[in-house]
């Protein structure tokens, strides 16, 4: 089965897009490179248009790049040129055009203005590293562009990608109820453990569910990750050694107990001005998910975010795995071995750490932790994993990856911030418990908060 055969949540967003829009706004589809956006784009111009033109700026030649600067006075020279060069006869409020790595073409983007007020087409946009500065310093942003973020697939889209649809419903109606799963947690956090191990990025799935093999997904997931690399020497505008030295330590910072980057051990004289600009083409480049510590998270999560004390996670935890241990054979990497088999280690921890980290940014919480040291009184001393706000309360969460019975940093947290703490949460490999205003959810529903 082809990659195009997957199903994505986001189709149904598009098809929402569609419908209210008429042609009124374009649709910016952004995310990392190989999460699926230009495969699921042409699947929705395929079924839910007449005809469709896709350009895709990354193979496209100079005479088409250039009709946007050339002709963009003349919208139906553009037109008429297209459906030449396509071989596509577009129809009136009933086609759609498809600028496929739009930051490719700057002149196409700043053109969605004019062509979103000619209201002939309608118009969806893809594009990696499309904030970047240096992708837009020339062009204004257009008001008429809408934005989605594509992740890579969820736990859910995993499964249906493995032919279940109904295993998530049945988690879904455990978690709003607040009841045990019972005696098919086993197996379903058995499921949750191919889907850590496997990842997320549409290639590497395919090539699992066509062969059942986790050798054949590494495979994909390398060539994955060097693509990463070529990007970064290609696009980081001479900042490729800052860049590449976090995103190759990544697995290392992830492996400490805390977790929070350190620059020196990069190098003795690594400064954080020096590295801000690294940080955030990798944030921006949707191939990591930074979360910030909030040193006072009772006036708002944002407002208190640290710039300097960040962690940094894989955009794909699929792709962590196998970047932790890359120089080697995938029968060398004992993490899927030690995953599988319920062995856990502190690297396993760190794995499910960056899986709950994906499951929330995907949900769409910009990531905060929080942590207070102490040096004069180390009682005070704690570290909250994830802050996320619900119905205007501090949910603190906590991965656990061994035992779970002790919390003491969520004890600490309610105590200090009191009636603004709503639900604490432990993510961990057990079954769903409730204990007061604790509440241990599996791993798998972390999709769900």
């Amino acid at each position: 089965m082809e990659e195009n055969k997957l199903k994505r949540k986001i189709y149904d967003k598009l098809l929402a897009w569609k419908q209210a829009s008429h042609g009124r706004t374009a649709m910016l589809v952004e995310g990392a490179r190989r999460v699926g956006k230009s495969t699921v784009v042409e699947d929705f111009a395929k079924r839910e248009y007449e005809s469709y033109i896709l350009l895709d700026f990354n193979k496209a030649p100079l005479m088409i790049k250039k009709l946007f600067s050339e002709s963009r006075d003349d919208l139906n020279q553009i037109f008429s040129t297209l459906e030449t060069f396509a071989r596509v006869k577009l129809v009136e409020r009933r086609s759609v055009i498809i600028f496929d790595e739009v930051q490719l073409c700057p002149d196409a983007r700043s053109l969605i203005k004019y062509l979103v007020e000619d209201g002939r087409y309608d118009y969806i946009e893809t594009g990696s590293l499309i904030s970047l500065r240096k992708n837009v310093q020339d062009i204004v942003i257009p008001s008429e562009e809408e934005r989605l973020r594509m992740y890579p697939l969820d736990f859910e889209e995993f499964l249906w990608a493995m032919g279940d649809e109904m295993t998530m419903p049945f988690v879904r109606e455990k978690y709003q109820k607040r009841a045990e799963v019972g005696v098919l947690h086993r197996e379903i956090m058995k499921r949750f453990r191919t889907y850590m191990l496997v990842g997320g990025m549409p290639q590497a799935v395919v090539a699992y569910r066509e062969k059942e093999s986790f050798e054949a997904a590494d495979i994909m997931k390398k060539a994955i990750l060097r693509l990463y690399r070529e990007d970064i020497h290609k696009y980081s505008d001479g900042n490729d050694d800052k860049v590449l030295a976090i995103y190759n330590g990544l697995p290392g910072q992830l492996n400490k107990q805390n977790k929070r980057f350190v620059l020196a051990s990069i190098s003795d004289d690594a400064r954080g001005r020096n590295y801000e600009g690294a940080f955030d083409w990798l944030d921006e480049s949707m191939i990591v998910n930074l979360c910030h510590n909030t040193t006072d998270p009772s006036v708002g999560l944002a407002l208190s975010g640290m710039e300097a004390s960040v962690k940094c996670y894989s955009g794909d935890t699929g792709l962590l795995v196998t970047q932790v241990f890359y120089e080697k054979p995938y029968l060398d990497n004992k993490i899927y071995r030690d995953i599988l088999l319920d062995k856990l280690g502190v690297n396993e921890g760190m794995i499910m750490e960056n899986m709950v980290a994906q499951s929330l940014r995907a949900n769409g919480y910009e990531l905060y932790f929080y942590a207070v040291n102490d040096d004069k009184n180390a009682k005070n001393d704690m570290e909250v994993d994830f802050l996320i706000v619900q119905e205007n309360k501090l949910n603190p969460i906590e991965v656990k990856s061994g035992g779970y019975d002790k919390h003491t940093s969520l004890d600490k947290f309610k105590v200090k911030f009191g009636k603004k703490v709503g639900t604490r949460y432990v993510l961990h490999t057990k079954d769903l418990k409730v204990d007061g205003d604790v509440v241990y959810l599996p791993l798998y529903m972390a999709g769900l908060l």
